[in-house]
């Protein structure tokens, strides 16, 4: 719950400034956006597999991601259509938004799932017995996911609209930043709402530790 900024950016810098990166070089170099734009798209294939080979493992949402590329990338060659090419982003965060939601309906939200997998064993225990010992955690959980949920299905609402009216060679730049908006905005929503949830339960949280106030 008190992950910050600078690390997750630091984690996620790599998949923003990649393609970005690719496409303004590419555009310099005097390449078409629709060129410039599949040479950007190359940049997560290689992600994924370089994730493969040292990992032995590629997530479902990378492969949803590298399919909505990949259907990008032939609808804008049969259309010759660049715009097409820019929406592709969209599709993941939708369906990470939707993803989230349906998880409501769920025995855990995906945060708690998702939070599990990145632990350690003493932490995934204090966890499972944070969620099993405190409703007021559940709800934190509960609301955050569904705050989650909502945000990136927005966030995709605002790719292709910006995809399908802004200049072409600024709507990459500006995926970028909406990653940074969106982050910022998730992260204050689950530091100040949550905290406040559980403090108005009497409780706090540090780290994976929950103890009265």
């Amino acid at each position: 719950m008190k992950a910050g900024l600078r690390p997750l950016l630091r984690r996620i810098g790599p998949d923003l400034l990649g393609p970005v990166a690719v496409y303004y070089l590419a555009r310099i170099a005097g390449l078409t956006p629709t060129t410039s734009l599949l040479l950007a798209a190359i940049v997560p294939v290689i992600r994924a597999a370089r994730s493969y080979l040292t990992e032995r493992r590629v997530s479902g949402l990378t492969l949803f991601m590298l399919g909505a590329v990949a259907l990008s990338v032939v609808m804008s060659l049969v259309t010759g259509e660049p715009r097409l090419l820019l929406v592709r982003a969209a599709w993941g965060t939708a369906a990470l938004g939707i993803l989230l939601l349906a998880t409501l309906f769920a025995r855990r939200p995906l945060l708690y799932s998702a939070a599990v997998e990145i632990f350690d064993d003493q932490r995934r225990a204090e966890w499972a017995a944070n969620w099993e010992r405190y409703p007021a955690f559940r709800r934190v959980l509960w609301s955050c996911t569904a705050f989650w949920g909502a945000m990136f299905l927005l966030d995709s609402a605002g790719r292709v609209v910006m995809a399908l009216t802004l200049p072409i060679d600024l709507v990459p730049l500006l995926d970028d930043v909406l990653v940074v908006v969106v982050i910022v905005l998730l992260l204050a929503f689950q530091r100040i709402v949550g905290r406040r949830m559980l403090r108005n339960a009497g409780l706090k949280l540090s780290g994976t530790t929950i103890s009265a106030v």
